[in-house]
């Protein structure tokens, strides 16, 4: 925020942390992983802007309030602090900030109780090295599928082979025990001699129907294999035209998915960054590095990042990404599994019917508070003893998302 680093004004510091209950801290722990955890620490690590460790010892509250709120109006006031730290870090614009007076209350505090607090370096991330689009995989993304398909086959030869080796070694094993007898007669000791005619078995009724009973099993299992896998890309990675990390991003940096995804709490679609939301950061931050010189590029030549897409449902299905994380409260690793250590975004969950559906049919719905559902639950209950779930709300039926 722009804050850290100047030397001190004339105005009081702020009292703020030392007296603020956990609530307040936390409040303002959730402000500040939402809105300013992108350009700032709360150490003495520069990110885009200065680190914020003890920013309220050298600024009054009212100032820091003032500055948060609205940084462009302080500065254009002339206030030489505002016109320093504006001017100290390449007159970066910093955003401005609706907060109410107890949310940037509850932000100072939280500043001020983390503080004390060791701050640690996030490790440096690199990208992959293919062509954009190729697909890269992740570390067993969607390929645990088929692996386990494939084990299952191995196990499947190598259980065979030790099952026949067994057998051939017990009989010979019979067999030598057998001709060391001397009591056998002259058919038995025929017998013993008579060599296997494996022509002779393959030739047989029941062995050929045998075998082609196998084979068929074994077409038709791959056909509906190949007809069910149709439009599923469990596991599809492909490089994108900028090798971005949401390991380093939205891991080490622990920038909320929001920042970037800004619709995905209020649209039915979570939309692509524009190249304006990564300028926020890198037009202070890495600007030579090759992959950053791509979105200057870019903005220069007035085109589109042609991101590649990764999450593709098919135009017959509707999915609504408010209705979910604003009112159902899924979490974003519900469907795209631990999205924050992926190198390289790979489609986690197979997004068919039948997962969607699955879903429907385990997850409650959180209806305290909410008087749409009263009746709806009044009647759930004197119907069903089981928990009121999206199913009890109509999530399975047809129309819900094909219409």
């Amino acid at each position: 925020m722009g804050t850290a680093g100047v030397t001190p004004g004339s105005a009081a510091p702020a009292a703020a942390g030392g007296g603020a209950d956990a609530g307040v801290i936390d409040a303002g722990s959730t402000l500040f992983k939402n809105n300013c955890v992108q350009c700032h620490s709360v150490g003495t690590d520069v990110v885009v802007g200065p680190g914020l460790q003890d920013v309220h010892k050298r600024r009054s509250e009212a100032w820091l309030m003032k500055w948060i709120k609205n940084s462009s109006a302080l500065i254009q006031s002339g206030d030489k602090d505002a016109v320093a730290v504006f001017n100290e870090y390449s007159k970066q614009q910093m955003p401005s900030f609706a907060f109410s007076d107890d949310e940037l209350k509850a932000l100072i505090a939280y500043m001020a109780s983390e503080s004390a607090k060791p701050q640690t370096a996030a490790a440096p991330s690199g990208g992959p090295d293919t062509a954009p689009g190729q697909n890269v995989g992740t570390d067993a993304i969607g390929a645990g599928i088929g692996n386990t398909i494939d084990l299952l086959l191995v196990v499947l030869v190598v259980v065979l082979l030790v099952l026949v080796i067994t057998l051939i070694i017990i009989a010979s094993v019979l067999k030598n025990y057998l001709k060391g007898k001397g009591d056998l007669t002259g058919a038995e000791q025929e017998l013993l001699e008579r060599r296997t005619n494996f022509a002779n078995i393959y030739k047989s009724k029941a062995v050929r129907i045998i075998v082609g009973l196998i084979f068929v099993v074994v077409l038709v299992d791959i056909s509906i294999d190949k007809v069910m896998g149709i439009g599923i890309q469990q596991g599809y990675a492909p490089r994108q035209p900028i090798a971005f990390s949401h390991k380093l991003h939205a891991g080490d940096h622990q920038i909320n998915c929001n920042y970037c995804h800004t619709s995905v709490y209020k649209s039915a679609s979570a939309n692509i960054p524009s190249a304006n939301i990564c300028m926020n950061c890198h037009s202070q931050i890495k600007k030579e590095s090759p992959e950053i010189q791509k979105i200057y590029r870019a903005i220069e030549n007035n085109k589109p990042i042609e991101w590649v897409r990764v999450h593709n449902l098919p135009d017959l299905a509707y999915f609504n990404h408010s209705q979910h994380t604003k009112v159902g409260g899924v979490e974003c690793q519900t469907c795209h599994g631990p999205i924050e250590t992926m190198e390289v975004v790979a489609q986690y969950s197979p997004l068919t019917m039948g997962w969607c559906i699955d879903c429907h049919r385990n997850t409650p719905l959180n209806t305290e508070g909410n008087a749409y559902y009263d009746n709806l639950v009044k009647l759930h209950e004197k119907q069903s003893k089981g928990a009121f779930i999206v199913a009890s709300n109509g999530g399975t039926e047809c129309s819900k998302c094909h219409y």
